[in-house]
């Protein structure tokens, strides 16, 4: 099977710093695969912060992620503070792409690239709803 990999429109909409901490280090070392989720996780409510939402408070709508995916580039360390760029993309009827990059950021070094697809949900039928227009409209101001 081929390998994951990821194209990232540059620059990044929404930028934020995020500290590698002891607990998101694996035996090995390194940033563990499922910590990184949690970082990138926690990338994405600070970017709907930005943007003045909750992600279960949307325009009405609350956000579900349909799929993730994500590549290394390199380790990540204890200590390290990631700068994550999250930038929108691929919007459909139900949905967008949030592509990340994650680099160290003293360095700028690359440590992962992916993206997080993510669904708008009617909060009362709990069913998939439009892409409401003020928020496209949100993305489009930054």
């Amino acid at each position: 099977m081929p390998r994951l990999q990821f194209e990232f429109t540059e620059p990044p909409l929404f930028s934020t710093g995020i500290q590698i901490y002891v607990s998101h280090v694996n035996q090995g070392g390194h940033l563990d695969h499922a910590q990184l989720m949690t970082l990138v996780s926690e990338a994405r409510v600070r970017f709907f912060q930005h943007l003045g939402y909750r992600e279960r408070t949307v325009e009405g709508c609350s956000i579900v992620v349909a799929d993730i995916g994500a590549q290394y580039m390199s380790e990540g360390f204890h200590g390290e503070v990631m700068r994550v760029g999250i930038t929108p993309a691929d919007v459909n009827r139900y949905g967008l792409d949030l592509q990340f990059r994650m680099d160290e950021e003293a360095s700028g070094r690359p440590v992962a690239r992916g993206k997080i697809g993510v669904v708008f949900i009617d909060p009362e039928t709990h069913r998939p709803t439009p892409v409401p227009a003020a928020f496209l409209a949100r993305l489009e101001n930054g």
